[in-house]
């Protein structure tokens, strides 16, 4: 499994969340999870839509070209995308399409009775990676090796 060891530091990350919002709510508080998580350690969620409680109050007060504009706008600002994909979703997978196709690194996340896309699972993009999590400290491993370099060893 590869990580994001590129130049790019902590601080400085910029992570697009993606989850399902109109394919059902029911993994926002692993969306928020996830958001907290990588906030806590430094990094710029951009899209907080994902997390938001009444996203679906606020998104009915745009337009269908203002939301895929918002989200393209912050998928091209980031570094990489991170998708909860135990909710299918079309907008998702085509989030995680358009960030491939730019050359920004996936890593979709599912938990273990998710019945994921075979388009995800095998895709052989090099920039993508697919993993199954068994609980939200598994999961917070998962981002870990994702967006963080391997440690260089101790002196």
């Amino acid at each position: 499994m590869s990580s994001m060891s590129s130049t790019i530091s902590t601080g400085s990350m910029k992570i697009f969340l993606a989850g399902s919002i109109r394919g059902g709510r029911q993994m926002q508080p692993v969306y928020q999870h996830i958001y907290d998580f990588l906030r806590s350690r430094g990094y710029d969620v951009l899209s907080w839509h994902v997390v938001d409680l009444d996203s679906d109050e606020t998104e009915a007060k745009m337009s269908e070209q203002e939301i895929y504009r918002r989200d393209i706008s912050l998928l091209k600002e980031s570094d990489c995308l991170i998708a909860e994909v135990t909710v299918p979703s079309i907008g998702v997978g085509y989030e995680i399409c358009r960030a491939l196709e730019a050359g920004i690194p996936v890593l979709c996340v599912h938990d273990t009775d998710a019945n994921v896309s075979a388009m995800l699972l095998g895709n052989p993009n090099r920039d993508m990676q697919v993993q199954e999590y068994c609980d939200m400290n598994h999961l917070e491993r998962i981002l870990c090796e994702f967006v963080e370099p391997p440690d260089k060893g101790k002196d």
